[in-house]
Protein backbone atom coordinates (compact mmCIF):
# COMPACT_ATOMS: atom_id res chain seq x y z
CA UNK A 1 0.00 0.00 0.00
CA UNK A 2 1.19 3.53 -0.57
CA UNK A 3 0.49 7.19 -0.55
CA UNK A 4 -1.33 9.17 2.09
CA UNK A 5 0.04 12.75 1.72
CA UNK A 6 1.41 15.53 3.94
CA UNK A 7 -0.56 17.45 6.56
CA UNK A 8 -2.56 19.63 4.18
CA UNK A 9 -6.25 20.53 4.10
CA UNK A 10 -8.47 19.59 7.02
CA UNK A 11 -5.82 17.36 8.61
CA UNK A 12 -7.80 16.24 11.70
CA UNK A 13 -10.63 14.89 9.52
CA UNK A 14 -8.23 13.52 6.90
CA UNK A 15 -6.21 11.83 9.64
CA UNK A 16 -9.34 10.06 10.88
CA UNK A 17 -10.17 8.88 7.35
CA UNK A 18 -6.62 7.69 6.64
CA UNK A 19 -6.33 5.83 9.92
CA UNK A 20 -9.70 4.12 9.38
CA UNK A 21 -8.79 2.88 5.89
CA UNK A 22 -5.33 1.70 6.95
CA UNK A 23 -6.82 -0.13 9.92
CA UNK A 24 -9.35 -1.87 7.67
CA UNK A 25 -6.72 -2.83 5.08
CA UNK A 26 -4.45 -4.20 7.82
CA UNK A 27 -1.41 -4.44 5.50
CA UNK A 28 1.72 -6.43 6.32
CA UNK A 29 4.06 -4.12 4.39
CA UNK A 30 3.47 -0.44 3.67
CA UNK A 31 5.28 2.00 1.40
CA UNK A 32 4.49 5.67 2.04
CA UNK A 33 5.95 8.28 -0.28
CA UNK A 34 4.71 11.51 1.31
CA UNK A 35 4.83 10.62 4.99
CA UNK A 36 5.69 13.47 7.34
CA UNK A 37 8.44 12.80 9.89
CA UNK A 38 9.82 15.68 11.95
CA UNK A 39 11.29 16.11 15.42
CA UNK A 40 7.78 16.85 16.65
CA UNK A 41 5.61 14.43 14.68
CA UNK A 42 5.83 10.94 13.16
CA UNK A 43 2.87 10.60 10.80
CA UNK A 44 3.41 6.89 9.95
CA UNK A 45 3.54 5.95 13.63
CA UNK A 46 0.47 8.05 14.32
CA UNK A 47 -1.53 6.48 11.48
CA UNK A 48 -0.32 2.88 11.77
CA UNK A 49 0.05 2.51 15.53
CA UNK A 50 2.70 0.70 17.56
CA UNK A 51 2.62 -2.70 15.83
CA UNK A 52 4.86 -1.81 12.88
CA UNK A 53 8.61 -1.54 12.44
CA UNK A 54 9.42 1.68 10.57
CA UNK A 55 12.25 2.71 8.27
CA UNK A 56 12.30 6.42 7.43
CA UNK A 57 14.24 7.57 4.39
CA UNK A 58 16.65 10.41 5.05
CA UNK A 59 15.58 12.37 1.94
CA UNK A 60 12.69 14.57 3.08
CA UNK A 61 11.16 17.85 2.01
CA UNK A 62 11.05 21.03 4.05
CA UNK A 63 7.79 19.85 5.62
CA UNK A 64 9.32 16.49 6.57
CA UNK A 65 7.57 14.57 3.77
CA UNK A 66 9.44 11.60 2.33
CA UNK A 67 9.50 7.84 2.04
CA UNK A 68 8.73 5.57 4.98
CA UNK A 69 8.53 1.78 4.89
CA UNK A 70 6.49 -0.05 7.53
CA UNK A 71 6.62 -3.78 8.26
CA UNK A 72 4.90 -6.05 10.73
CA UNK A 73 8.19 -7.93 11.03
CA UNK A 74 11.64 -6.61 11.99
CA UNK A 75 13.57 -4.88 9.23
CA UNK A 76 17.04 -6.37 8.99
CA UNK A 77 18.74 -3.72 6.84
CA UNK A 78 17.76 -0.46 5.14
CA UNK A 79 19.32 1.09 2.04
CA UNK A 80 18.65 4.39 0.30
CA UNK A 81 19.41 5.52 -3.24
CA UNK A 82 19.53 9.21 -4.16
CA UNK A 83 17.61 9.88 -7.41
CA UNK A 84 18.87 13.39 -8.13
CA UNK A 85 20.24 12.18 -11.45
CA UNK A 86 20.39 15.49 -13.37
CA UNK A 87 20.32 19.20 -12.49
CA UNK A 88 16.67 19.31 -13.58
CA UNK A 89 15.62 17.24 -10.55
CA UNK A 90 14.51 19.73 -7.90
CA UNK A 91 17.20 19.65 -5.16
CA UNK A 92 14.50 20.24 -2.54
CA UNK A 93 12.37 17.31 -3.75
CA UNK A 94 13.02 14.03 -1.84
CA UNK A 95 13.67 11.93 -4.96
CA UNK A 96 14.85 8.56 -3.64
CA UNK A 97 14.36 4.82 -3.48
CA UNK A 98 14.32 3.28 -0.01
CA UNK A 99 14.85 -0.47 0.32
CA UNK A 100 14.21 -2.74 3.31
CA UNK A 101 15.45 -6.31 3.71
CA UNK A 102 12.84 -8.27 5.68
CA UNK A 103 12.62 -11.92 6.66
CA UNK A 104 8.92 -12.57 6.22
CA UNK A 105 7.50 -15.73 7.79
CA UNK A 106 6.87 -18.82 5.70
CA UNK A 107 5.57 -19.43 3.14
CA UNK A 108 6.87 -16.11 1.73
CA UNK A 109 10.32 -15.95 3.30
CA UNK A 110 13.13 -13.42 2.73
CA UNK A 111 11.94 -10.37 0.81
CA UNK A 112 13.40 -7.13 -0.48
CA UNK A 113 10.73 -4.42 -0.23
CA UNK A 114 11.38 -1.11 -1.98
CA UNK A 115 9.52 2.17 -2.21
CA UNK A 116 10.42 4.75 -4.84
CA UNK A 117 9.55 8.38 -5.52
CA UNK A 118 11.04 9.67 -8.79
CA UNK A 119 10.52 13.10 -10.35
CA UNK A 120 6.90 14.18 -10.70
CA UNK A 121 6.99 16.93 -13.34
CA UNK A 122 5.43 15.85 -16.64
CA UNK A 123 8.39 16.90 -18.87
CA UNK A 124 10.92 14.93 -16.78
CA UNK A 125 10.41 11.49 -18.34
CA UNK A 126 14.11 11.44 -19.28
CA UNK A 127 14.98 11.76 -15.59
CA UNK A 128 12.41 9.10 -14.67
CA UNK A 129 14.12 6.73 -17.09
CA UNK A 130 17.52 7.40 -15.48
CA UNK A 131 15.95 7.00 -12.04
CA UNK A 132 14.31 3.71 -13.02
CA UNK A 133 17.57 2.27 -14.34
CA UNK A 134 19.49 3.38 -11.24
CA UNK A 135 16.87 1.86 -8.94
CA UNK A 136 16.71 -1.39 -10.92
CA UNK A 137 20.51 -1.78 -10.87
CA UNK A 138 20.48 -1.13 -7.13
CA UNK A 139 17.78 -3.75 -6.54
CA UNK A 140 19.61 -6.31 -8.66
CA UNK A 141 22.61 -6.05 -6.31
CA UNK A 142 20.34 -6.95 -3.38
CA UNK A 143 17.95 -9.48 -4.89
CA UNK A 144 19.91 -12.75 -4.68
CA UNK A 145 17.24 -15.46 -4.61
CA UNK A 146 14.77 -13.37 -2.61
CA UNK A 147 11.43 -11.91 -3.60
CA UNK A 148 11.60 -8.25 -4.62
CA UNK A 149 8.44 -6.16 -4.24
CA UNK A 150 8.53 -2.57 -5.49
CA UNK A 151 5.92 0.08 -4.69
CA UNK A 152 5.67 3.82 -5.05
CA UNK A 153 4.39 6.92 -6.76
CA UNK A 154 6.20 6.53 -10.10
CA UNK A 155 4.58 9.65 -11.61
CA UNK A 156 4.41 7.92 -14.99
CA UNK A 157 1.60 6.17 -16.83
CA UNK A 158 1.90 2.53 -17.95
CA UNK A 159 2.80 3.50 -21.53
CA UNK A 160 5.70 5.74 -20.43
CA UNK A 161 9.13 4.36 -21.28
CA UNK A 162 10.19 4.30 -17.62
CA UNK A 163 7.23 2.05 -16.77
CA UNK A 164 7.71 -0.08 -19.88
CA UNK A 165 11.28 -0.61 -18.66
CA UNK A 166 10.08 -1.79 -15.25
CA UNK A 167 7.54 -4.12 -16.86
CA UNK A 168 10.10 -5.80 -19.12
CA UNK A 169 8.88 -4.17 -22.35
CA UNK A 170 11.80 -1.83 -23.04
CA UNK A 171 15.54 -1.93 -22.40
CA UNK A 172 17.38 1.19 -21.20
CA UNK A 173 21.09 1.93 -20.91
CA UNK A 174 22.04 -1.60 -21.87
CA UNK A 175 19.86 -3.10 -19.14
CA UNK A 176 16.53 -4.87 -18.90
CA UNK A 177 14.48 -6.20 -16.00
CA UNK A 178 10.93 -7.46 -15.65
CA UNK A 179 8.52 -6.68 -12.83
CA UNK A 180 4.90 -7.83 -12.82
CA UNK A 181 2.45 -4.94 -12.39
CA UNK A 182 -0.10 -6.08 -9.78
CA UNK A 183 -2.93 -3.88 -11.05
CA UNK A 184 -2.41 -4.86 -14.69
CA UNK A 185 -2.42 -8.51 -13.64
CA UNK A 186 -5.63 -8.27 -11.63
CA UNK A 187 -7.45 -5.76 -13.86
CA UNK A 188 -6.04 -5.98 -17.40
CA UNK A 189 -8.88 -3.95 -18.94
CA UNK A 190 -9.27 -1.30 -16.23
CA UNK A 191 -7.15 1.88 -16.45
CA UNK A 192 -7.18 2.11 -12.63
CA UNK A 193 -6.40 5.81 -12.43
CA UNK A 194 -4.87 6.77 -9.09
CA UNK A 195 -4.56 10.51 -9.73
CA UNK A 196 -7.83 11.75 -11.17
CA UNK A 197 -10.40 14.50 -10.99
CA UNK A 198 -12.81 11.87 -9.62
CA UNK A 199 -10.96 12.63 -6.38
CA UNK A 200 -12.30 15.79 -4.81
CA UNK A 201 -8.85 16.84 -3.56
CA UNK A 202 -7.53 16.73 -7.13
CA UNK A 203 -10.56 18.40 -8.71
CA UNK A 204 -10.50 21.27 -6.23
CA UNK A 205 -6.80 21.45 -5.42
CA UNK A 206 -3.82 23.38 -6.79
CA UNK A 207 -2.24 20.27 -8.36
CA UNK A 208 -5.13 19.28 -10.64
CA UNK A 209 -4.17 17.65 -13.94
CA UNK A 210 -6.04 17.80 -17.22
CA UNK A 211 -6.49 14.01 -17.47
CA UNK A 212 -6.68 11.12 -15.03
CA UNK A 213 -3.61 8.89 -14.80
CA UNK A 214 -2.44 5.68 -13.17
CA UNK A 215 0.87 6.59 -11.58
CA UNK A 216 0.93 4.53 -8.33
CA UNK A 217 2.05 0.91 -8.58
CA UNK A 218 2.95 -2.24 -6.71
CA UNK A 219 5.11 -4.71 -8.64
CA UNK A 220 6.97 -7.96 -8.06
CA UNK A 221 10.23 -8.96 -9.71
CA UNK A 222 10.20 -11.74 -12.30
CA UNK A 223 12.68 -14.50 -12.87
CA UNK A 224 13.10 -16.43 -16.10
CA UNK A 225 9.57 -17.85 -16.08
CA UNK A 226 7.54 -15.24 -14.27
CA UNK A 227 7.14 -13.44 -10.97
CA UNK A 228 8.38 -15.11 -7.80
CA UNK A 229 5.02 -14.34 -6.17
CA UNK A 230 1.56 -14.64 -7.70
CA UNK A 231 -0.73 -11.61 -7.59
CA UNK A 232 -3.99 -12.79 -6.04
CA UNK A 233 -5.66 -9.39 -5.77
CA UNK A 234 -5.02 -5.70 -6.32
CA UNK A 235 -7.41 -2.89 -5.45
CA UNK A 236 -7.46 0.86 -5.08
CA UNK A 237 -7.98 2.41 -1.67
CA UNK A 238 -8.70 5.95 -0.43
CA UNK A 239 -10.87 6.02 -3.58
CA UNK A 240 -14.01 7.42 -1.97
CA UNK A 241 -14.81 10.23 0.40
CA UNK A 242 -15.36 9.22 4.03
CA UNK A 243 -17.90 11.43 5.79
CA UNK A 244 -17.32 13.97 3.05
CA UNK A 245 -13.51 13.89 3.36
CA UNK A 246 -11.06 12.71 0.71
CA UNK A 247 -8.14 11.22 2.62
CA UNK A 248 -5.48 11.94 -0.03
CA UNK A 249 -5.08 13.46 -3.46
CA UNK A 250 -3.87 10.02 -4.64
CA UNK A 251 -5.80 6.80 -4.54
CA UNK A 252 -3.67 4.16 -2.86
CA UNK A 253 -2.98 0.64 -4.08
CA UNK A 254 -3.28 -2.57 -2.05
CA UNK A 255 -2.02 -5.90 -3.44
CA UNK A 256 -2.01 -9.43 -2.09
CA UNK A 257 0.66 -11.94 -3.08
CA UNK A 258 1.04 -15.68 -2.58
CA UNK A 259 3.98 -18.00 -3.29
CA UNK A 260 3.94 -19.42 -6.77
CA UNK A 261 2.83 -23.02 -7.01
CA UNK A 262 5.62 -25.35 -8.10
CA UNK A 263 5.09 -26.33 -11.74
CA UNK A 264 4.29 -29.95 -12.46
CA UNK A 265 7.29 -31.83 -13.87
CA UNK A 266 7.13 -32.14 -17.63
CA UNK A 267 6.57 -35.51 -19.24
CA UNK A 268 9.72 -37.11 -20.64
CA UNK A 269 10.04 -36.98 -24.41
CA UNK A 270 11.83 -39.09 -26.95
Amino acid sequence: MQNPEALYGDWPRRRKALAAVLDEANPDLVGLVEAVVTDEYDQPRDLLGPDYHLAHGSARGADGAGITIASRWPIARVHELDLHVTPRVDPDFPAATVVAEIDLPDPIGPTVFACTNPSWQLPLEFERQLQAVASARFLETLADDRHVVLAGDFDATPEATSMRFWRGLHALDGMSVCYRDAWETAHPDDPGHTFTRENGRVAEGPVAWDVGRRIDYIMVRCGERGPSLDVTSCERTFDDAIDGVWASDHFGVVATFEPRASPEPSEPTG
